[in-house]
């Protein structure tokens, strides 16, 4: 059950110094019902407390919270308290969860699942650095059933708040690692039999030529300048969406969301 917190925080909210590759074990908020409720159904987090401003919320994270092992963690507290540990302007419906990063995996470790399961489909995020994005492509993931994102070391967002509310509960179902070299990431998956297709919003062969059964890596850059031209080289085959020429480009996770459908159908 919720209980009452009649002491004041003593948590700052300020985020925390993360360490390159986002190994750090330093805890971090999180807020936003979905993106709460479903790290607390999660074994896999290490939760430390969660604040809520709604009793409806506390009875829906309190039943998450026993799901995912992390019970007696919930504090009742105002609306003002939750707003204060978060960074301004966050939209927080009145839940926030302070819990430390899952545990980082390896790219070997994420095609293995991905060969065991029927989650056949990585996605290689080539200096996606908006955080709203990168949110929005691993809810799309888990809503098509990918078994990973991988990110570059160096120019990726952190795992916030506001990269994970976008996500919306998906970071609880989608390995997210990063690679120094996504060259070499590349490379790695070709080795083990992934299909890598880079997409570019001018050239290669319409996507649903370039789809093929079985493994597949979606190789998608950032608005604007798309793929790196040795990223480019490394994939198997350059693929675009078909579109008219009425709009530049599609944003990177309208495009993800529009390619992982594509992949998708010939699963």
């Amino acid at each position: 059950m919720a209980r009452k917190h009649p002491k004041k925080r003593t948590n700052s909210g300020k985020s925390h110094r993360r360490r390159s590759g986002g190994d750090t074990t330093a805890p971090a908020w999180l807020y936003g019902s979905h993106a709460v409720l479903a790290a607390l159904a999660n074994p896999a987090r290490v939760c430390e407390r969660v604040l809520v401003a709604d009793d409806q919320e506390a009875e829906r994270a309190a039943l998450a919270a026993e799901t995912g092992g992390h019970a007696g963690l919930i504090d009742l507290v105002s609306r003002a308290d939750v707003t204060a540990v978060l960074p301004e302007g966050a939209v927080h419906q009145n839940i926030a969860l302070l819990t430390r990063p899952l545990r980082d995996i390896s790219l070997e470790d994420a095609i293995d699942k991905a060969i065991e399961t029927a989650e056949q489909c990585i996605l290689v995020l080539d200096q996606v650095t908006d955080p709203q994005n990168v949110g929005a492509i691993i809810r799309t993931a888990a809503a098509f059933g990918a078994a990973a994102v991988v990110m570059q070391d160096r120019h990726a967002p952190p795992v916030t708040g506001a990269l994970a509310k976008a996500a919306s509960g998906g970071l609880e179902m989608v390995a997210l690692l990063r690679e120094t070299n996504l060259v070499r990431a590349i490379e790695g998956l070709k080795a083990r039999n992934f299909w890598c297709i880079g997409l570019s919003s001018a050239v290669g062969t319409p996507l649903a030529q370039a789809r093929v059964k079985g493994p597949t890596a979606i190789v998608l850059g950032a608005e604007g300048n798309g793929i790196r031209r040795l990223v480019a080289e490394s994939c198997d085959t350059l693929a675009r969406i078909p579109q008219t020429n009425k709009i530049g480009s599609l944003n990177v996770s309208s495009a993800a969301a529009v390619a992982l459908y594509e992949i998708t159908q010939s699963a």
